[in-house]
């Protein structure tokens, strides 16, 4: 099978790569061409890996995780090392935690969603939004002091972990300066070279929930690390996001990667492909008589109507 992409004068033949899909549901065209899209960088000398993004115990099931990798076998596209599930990690996300606990940059935010929606409501300007969508933190309990913040948690108050963005942003320059490294922070895209990062616009994120203990955000980027991924390929949705996790990168020490992103295939409508929309199943498509090689050209004809690979 011959995949050529818009990034091919950018590749390298021993990329580290990895396709992520969380177990939500059943594997459909759009992640069929992700996955394509991130084999091709591997080949002919790198490694193509798999991770399961599997830390939300209450949407994400085996069975899911167990149809996925069943499917991927049937295309062709079997992974180059184990995968990796993050529902085993979670004992290293929390060490990840204390370490950022340690610089002060985290701090406990016992705001409800209403809270925020009311509290961004009030405002006499208009809400601010991050660049996904998500209003910003109001910061209310970003200064509540060390004895407050002890009495609620000792009352078993629920809270998330928040990222303090100002400080983060601050002990991120001190550690580049350190390393007599460039400020800004940038990260490199395959197709547009250095990209300035703007970790700023998410504001006080957060790292940690009480029903997940980790976030996407802290999760994707530690075990981008662990996994030696040198070429993280996502959505263009994610193009955002990326300088949130070059930030995280920076504070940790680990490794920053090359990024390369694909348009996003969307239906009809206009909709991006979605699980909860019933986008159809690659097993779908297997039981109807579809040969793993048209379903691989399906996919590579619909990366090619969206721009993000070219038609062989």
């Amino acid at each position: 099978m011959t995949i050529r992409l818009q990034y091919s004068d950018y590749c390298k033949t021993d990329w580290v790569t990895r396709f992520a899909p969380s177990p939500t549901g059943a594997l459909h065209l759009g992640h069929v061409a992700s996955a394509l899209f991130g084999w091709r960088f591997a080949q002919p000398h790198g490694q193509w890996l798999v991770r399961m993004e599997d830390i939300d115990p209450q949407r994400c099931k085996p069975a899911f995780a167990a149809g996925i990798l069943e499917d991927l076998a049937w295309l062709g596209l079997v992974p180059a090392g184990p995968v990796l599930y993050q529902s085993t990690r979670m004992a290293a996300y929390r060490e990840a935690l204390d370490v950022l606990a340690g610089m002060g940059v985290l701090y406990p935010c016992f705001c409800t969603r209403s809270d925020i929606a009311r509290e961004s409501a009030a405002m006499f300007s208009a809400p601010h939004t991050a660049p996904d969508g998500s209003l910003l933190y109001p910061g209310r309990c970003r200064h509540l002091g060390a004895q407050e913040r002890l009495r609620r948690m000792e009352a078993g108050q629920p809270y998330v972990l928040r990222l303090n963005m100002e400080r983060a942003v601050e002990q991120a320059r001190r550690l580049v300066a350190e390393q007599q490294g460039i400020w800004p922070l940038v990260y490199h895209d395959l197709a547009c070279g250095p990209v300035p990062c703007q970790p700023d616009l998410f504001g006080d994120v957060v790292l940690a929930r009480r029903d997940v203990p980790a976030s996407y955000h802290l999760c994707v980027t530690y075990d981008d690390a662990a996994q030696g991924i040198t070429l993280v390929t996502r959505g263009e949705d994610l193009c955002a996001a990326t300088s949130l996790h070059r930030l995280l990168q920076t504070l940790m020490g680990w490794p920053a990667p090359a990024y390369a992103f694909h348009p996003l295939l969307r239906d009809t409508t206009g909709r991006r492909l979605a699980k909860r929309d019933g986008a159809l199943s690659v097993r779908a498509m297997r039981e109807s008589g579809l040969s793993a090689e048209q379903v691989r050209q399906k996919a590579l004809f619909e990366c090619a109507a969206h721009g993000a690979i070219k038609a062989p």
